[in-house]
């Protein structure tokens, strides 16, 4: 059977794309840096005016930095960032194919359920088994399932809390570049093999994006 296409839009070295192909989709990720270590079809252009036309879905992580906390920092804060999260919902509304938008918590995406016709849910490592926090948020145009979020403290040097048995693990978090943490380390941390430092450092892990294209081949075998 043909697998659905898939648009990665903003891709970076893959870590969402990863995710799509396992779950069933046929990639394409456009960057407006080259990415020599994208493992599908690659095209080097600007996201915000590559042609959206042809996809059966749409994937885009619109740079973070001018909507994370680490902006606040005293030495980020004069630095200006782009802020195109709302320009690409734009572009991507338009289209009326399924989409997912990536983001930092702080971003200003919708997550609330059916809010102007948009969902969103929040992933955590911890979700998917990975000794990992790093938080993302994700809006769709589609109702999206809500994996279970095991609680825990902290967003650093956190512990995960044993719902079951009152014991404490210590998790740590991939930020940045995760100073303590050996590159080898966060690779097998985030379930990815192929990056190297400064890509982990953007990345999200492969996980968060499989659960999500099952629910799109789903939504999108029912519309056809």
């Amino acid at each position: 059977m043909t697998r659905p296409r898939l648009l990665d839009l903003f891709c970076g070295a893959s870590g969402a794309a990863v995710g799509y192909h396992r779950a069933g989709f046929d990639v394409l990720g456009v960057d407006i840096a080259p990415q020599p270590r994208y493992p599908f079809e690659f095209v080097q252009a600007d996201a915000m005016t590559y042609p959206l036309d042809g996809f059966d879905a749409i994937h885009a992580s619109p740079p973070c930095q001018g909507y994370s906390r680490m902006r606040h920092l005293p030495w980020l804060r004069n630095r200006e960032y782009p802020l195109l999260l709302e320009p690409t919902r734009t572009r991507l509304q338009a289209v009326g194919a399924p989409y997912v938008i990536e983001n930092v918590e702080d971003a200003p995406l919708m997550k609330a359920p059916g809010l102007f016709g948009s969902h969103g849910i929040v992933l955590c490592g911890l979700m998917f088994g990975l000794p990992i926090f790093r938080h993302r948020a994700f809006e769709t145009n589609m109702p999206l399932a809500r994996p279970h979020h095991p609680r825990h403290r902290g967003g650093g040097h956190g512990r995960l809390i044993n719902e079951r048995r009152s014991q404490r693990t210590e998790v740590l978090t991939i930020a940045g570049h995760s100073r303590g943490w050996s590159p080898a380390e966060q690779r097998a941390a985030m379930g990815i093999d192929w990056m190297n430092r400064d890509e982990l450092a953007q990345a999200i892990p492969p996980a968060y994006c499989q659960f999500i294209g099952e629910q799109l081949i789903s939504a999108l075998a029912v519309t056809s």
